[in-house]
């Protein structure tokens, strides 16, 4: 184990605040030798199951966790000029029980807790501690706000119920961020932690990879903010320190403290997340009480639907493709989607509400045909099932149904009634800074005028999924500006470092899931 492990680290999906691509901050631990990571974003955990593969994909520990909002008071309290002072807090998960209860926590802050940001309270954040690591946060931390509001006797209360409520398990949090104000806390933190013995930890708040990535995270902010880099009173930081250190940067810093940075690899051995992949859990279709098992229920309906389809006498065909998949369903464990996604297709027919023929490879199973899920007959067309299920390759089968826009919500409060409001979610979806997204948006913020900046956005070829790179390969108009003009160099420079980065978070138009499991 190597002899620090960041603990306080933001992506991208710390929206256009952190700048931190997930795919590269195991990369970056690896070439500085840690073999260990944390990935703790603002709020939400949008990035957890990415990181994780992308950890494992490069030889290095996962360490999930959060940097939570916790409100001031309740979590349901929501008035003005009060309940949107909250502070942050350090979440990370020790095993698969602290995970689930972090994702719980994370829940909870969007469903009851969300004012300005997805809170939690300290009432559920005692409830769901097992398993879970605390770290008192950065400067936003209660502690920390406490301490340099010359609360001393309130932080002590705040760091001292913590040490209640997570034991061995937390840590005054100090950092090396370059901020007068942090130096001042870290004096404060230490002598508190020494006075009620609680453990100190030496993290860095990395929202940028490295040292020279300071300027575009700047940019990043004002696009957040809308405001632009010559504004006064623009969100900054004042530093270019928060970037993923070197443990030697990091121990030389604390070379006062070496427990603080001697935690840190203790917590990572403390963390063992494990994930399994490629096992699907489905809700429980209840089929009626004459059948024995829902497989039996579910060739009934096929059997009646093959007659209903090609008639009394169906042709071999038929028979033999209707038999094959029925196997291959039945092997794979997808009895109970079919009937799931039969059933409130079903729902919708008997109650006026339109539905598509069907789209994409759920178009190639006869029986999904037979049962009315689709209405576009694979014999005719020759439509193949292999590309919907293939024993060879398992992979959750995907039905693209279509509902009337007017009544889609009918049928989701339908699924919702019949398996539970807290087991049914829409999918989220993320709005992302496309080529020419980007350059307005740095543009913008660098004080470009207008015409300038659209002129140059306009310059990307209007294809689907171009990148600034390429757009410079194939443009040759567009590559002489980059090389011979200063200010469009440097808008398209950090517009290359911002680009596919996640804008907004939004609910898919049209998906949603359901699972067994509460989200």
């Amino acid at each position: 184990m190597s002899k620090f492990v960041h603990l306080h680290i933001h992506s991208e999906f710390s929206l256009l605040d952190g700048a931190n691509r997930i795919k590269d901050i195991p990369k970056r631990a690896k070439e500085l030798g840690m073999d260990a990571i944390a990935l703790t974003d603002h709020g939400v955990m949008y990035g957890a199951i990415d990181f994780y593969k992308a950890c494992k994909e490069e030889g290095v520990k996962p360490i999930i966790g959060c940097e939570v909002y916790v409100a001031p008071r309740s979590r349901f309290d929501k008035e003005p000029n009060i309940d949107n002072k909250y502070n942050h807090l350090i979440l990370l998960a020790k095993n698969n029980q602290g995970y689930k209860n972090l994702s719980k926590l994370v829940s909870l802050g969007f469903v009851d807790g969300y004012y300005y940001k997805p809170r939690i309270d300290l009432e559920i954040l005692e409830k769901y501690s097992e398993g879970l690591i605390c770290l008192s946060a950065c400067l936003a931390g209660a502690v920390n706000q406490a301490l340099l509001n010359g609360q001393n006797d309130k932080a002590e209360e705040i760091a001292l119920w913590h040490k209640k409520v997570f034991g061995d398990d937390y840590y005054i949090e100090i950092q090396n961020n370059g901020l007068q104000e942090q130096v001042l806390a870290n004096q404060k933190l230490v002598q508190l932690a020494r006075k009620l013995d609680i453990p100190l930890v030496a993290t860095n708040d990395a929202h940028y990879l490295k040292r020279e990535d300071s300027y575009n995270h700047e940019v990043l902010l004002c696009i957040q903010t809308g405001k632009k880099m010559s504004d006064i009173d623009r969100m900054r930081f004042d530093t270019d320190e928060l970037y993923i250190k070197s443990p030697e940067e990091m121990c030389e810093y604390f070379k006062s403290f070496p427990e603080a940075t001697e935690n840190t690899v203790k917590i990572a051995e403390k963390c063992n997340v494990e994930f399994e992949f490629g096992h699907t859990i489905l809700p429980n279709y209840d089929v009626p009480e004459e059948f024995e098992t829902h497989y039996d229920y579910f060739k009934k309906l096929c059997d009646d639907g093959i007659k209903n389809r090609y008639g009394e006498n169906p042709s071999k065909e038929v028979l033999d493709r209707a038999e094959y998949e029925l196997g291959v369903i039945q092997k794979m464990g997808y009895v109970d989607y079919f009937l799931i996604v039969w059933d409130f297709i079903h729902y919708a027919k008997t109650h006026n509400i339109p539905v598509g023929p069907g789209r994409g490879s759920g178009a190639g199973s006869i029986i999904a045909y037979a049962i009315e899920i689709t209405d576009i007959d694979p014999i005719k067309y020759g439509l193949l099932f292999e590309r919907f299920l293939n024993p060879e390759r398992i992979s959750m089968p995907d039905f693209d149904v279509d509902f009337c826009y007017e009544h889609r919500q009918d049928v989701i409060d339908y699924v919702s009634r019949k398996y539970g409001h807290d087991h049914v979610s829409q999918i989220i979806t993320f709005g992302t800074m496309s080529a020419r997204m980007v350059i307005r948006d740095v543009s913008r913020v660098l004080d470009v005028p207008y015409a300038e900046a659209d002129a140059l956005a306009k310059m990307i070829p209007n294809e689907l999924h171009i990148t600034i790179k390429k757009a410079l390969e194939q443009n040759v108009e567009l590559k002489q500006k980059y090389n011979n003009e200063e200010t469009v160099k440097k808008v398209l420079d950090i517009a290359m470092g911002l680009e596919g980065m996640p804008r907004q978070a939004s609910t898919h138009a049209c998906r949603y899931s359901y699972n067994k499991r509460t989200c």
